[in-house]
């Protein structure tokens, strides 16, 4: 993994936490994220990660939401030893332990998260699942329980309809709003970036309450966990649906 991704993602990770930290509103406010990648896009730019040189359009992320994370706000790295965290920023992410889960929730993530093949969900854990109450397998069967309601909503829905044409702001709450109640838009940052000449939407990280961390008040779902939320801006305000291979 090069050094000019991890600096990437880095800056791209603060910005998002910033904007959800700064622009929260409401009783409870925003306490976690939900991390949702469009991996075609991804991919565009990280060729040769294993997830995408496997990706093909048959395969579930060519046309539903990927999962990147669930970060809890201003909190990494919770008892994790100065020597992990230093093999974990060195990018290397198969060095890191082992997680631990079910059979069934390892075949859930591997199709939730193309970037196991990459160790992705081992640095989730060490970064920002050690910062929650919950064991690995509990933080992780929550993130794919979200995933699993934003895939079967009306957001997945425009997305999927529309890969290969531009998506603007407006159509993105929309389908937020009906998916998961009035408001609901108001609580998601769009991520773009530049694929060529082209400006493709990457991500939506998506404001959760305090529930979300832990596996009792994630049961009640997402439209639950974000209309107890606080605002934030939206961030791009359109961009390409992209279309999975390069």
């Amino acid at each position: 993994m090069s050094r000019a991704f991890l600096r990437w993602r880095t800056f791209v990770l603060s910005m998002v936490l910033a904007g959800f930290a700064v622009a929260q509103e409401g009783e409870g406010g925003t306490r976690f994220i939900l991390a949702a990648s469009w991996q075609p896009a991804f991919c565009q730019t990280n060729q040769r990660k294993p997830e995408c040189s496997s990706q093909t359009k048959e395969r579930f992320d060519a046309t539903n939401f990927s999962l990147h994370g669930l970060w809890p706000l201003r909190q990494n790295y919770c008892g994790v030893s100065k020597d992990l965290q230093a093999v974990d920023k060195d990018g290397d992410w198969q060095k890191l332990p082992k997680v631990k889960l079910t059979a069934e929730n390892a075949s859930a993530l591997a199709k939730a998260m193309p970037g196991t093949q990459s160790g992705l969900e081992r640095h989730e854990w060490t970064k920002h699942g050690t910062c929650t109450k919950m064991s690995a397998d509990d933080y992780f069967g929550v993130a794919i329980r979200l995933m699993d309601d934003l895939n079967g909503s009306a957001v997945r829905d425009l997305f999927a309809a529309n890969v290969g044409r531009t998506v603007k702001a407006d159509q993105v709450k929309t389908a937020f709003d009906k998916s998961f109640g009035a408001g609901a838009g108001e609580r998601v940052k769009m991520s773009c970036r530049r694929a060529g000449s082209v400006r493709v939407i990457s991500e939506l990280t998506i404001g959760l309450s305090e529930d979300a961390g832990s596996a009792a008040g994630a049961g009640a779902g997402l439209a639950k966990l974000m209309q107890d939320a606080g605002r934030t801006s939206f961030g791009c305000d359109e961009g390409v649906v992209d279309a999975a291979g390069f």
